[in-house]
Formats: C-alpha cells, structure tokens, sequence
C-alpha cells in the first residue's frame, strides 16, 4: 500500500504553494474590548474561587463544632449513666459520688 502512494506522488516534484495572506491582521485581533472581557471573566473567576474557600471553611468549622457537641453530650450521658448505675446498686459508698458534707441537723 506504501509503495502504491509512493509511486503516485513520487512524479511530482512541483512544490505545494504557501498561501498568502487575505485578511488584515489587525483586523483580528480582540483589541481593548477583548482585553476588558479577560480581565472581566478574571476577576470573577478569583471572586468564585475566594468564596467557595470561605464556605468550605465554614462547613469545616461547623463540622468540628458539631464533634465537639456530640463528644461533650456522649460525655455527659455517660456520666449519667454512671450515676445512675450508682443509683441502682443501694447507694454504695465510692468516694466520689454521694455528698461530701452530709447535712447537718438544724440547730434548736
């Protein structure tokens, strides 16, 4: 198959023409009103990009917030808990459960 193409085109031996230039080149440029429109879609890229940072910040602090709570209310139901597993077991004395200072009686 190469040599078939090869056959072909190896007879001409005319060079391809380059072709001329039609159209005026500062015709095409974009010129300032293209400049304002990069510069318009660049500052709004950058605005895009510095709010999207602000909220995922925010969703991250919310979310270390909401671990925060949940870890002080699983502290607090264990506590509970305990308390009333003290509760249960007839008040024995552990040492850090019950009052310090028992109340006193009223004096007469």
């Amino acid at each position: 198959m190469i040599g078939f193409f090869g056959a072909v085109y190896s007879g001409t031996d005319t060079p391809m023409p380059t072709p001329s230039m039609t159209v005026d080149p500062n015709s095409v440029t974009p010129g300032p009103a293209g400049f304002a429109v990069i510069v318009v879609i660049v500052i709004a890229v950058a605005l895009l990009i510095w709010d999207m940072n602000r909220r995922v910040r925010r969703v991250r602090y919310r979310d270390e917030v909401r671990e925060e709570l949940d870890a002080e209310d699983s502290a607090r139901a264990d506590a509970e808990a305990a308390d009333a597993a003290d509760a249960a077991d007839g008040g024995a004395v552990d040492g850090g459960s019950g009052d310090e200072n028992p109340p006193s009686e009223p004096s007469r």
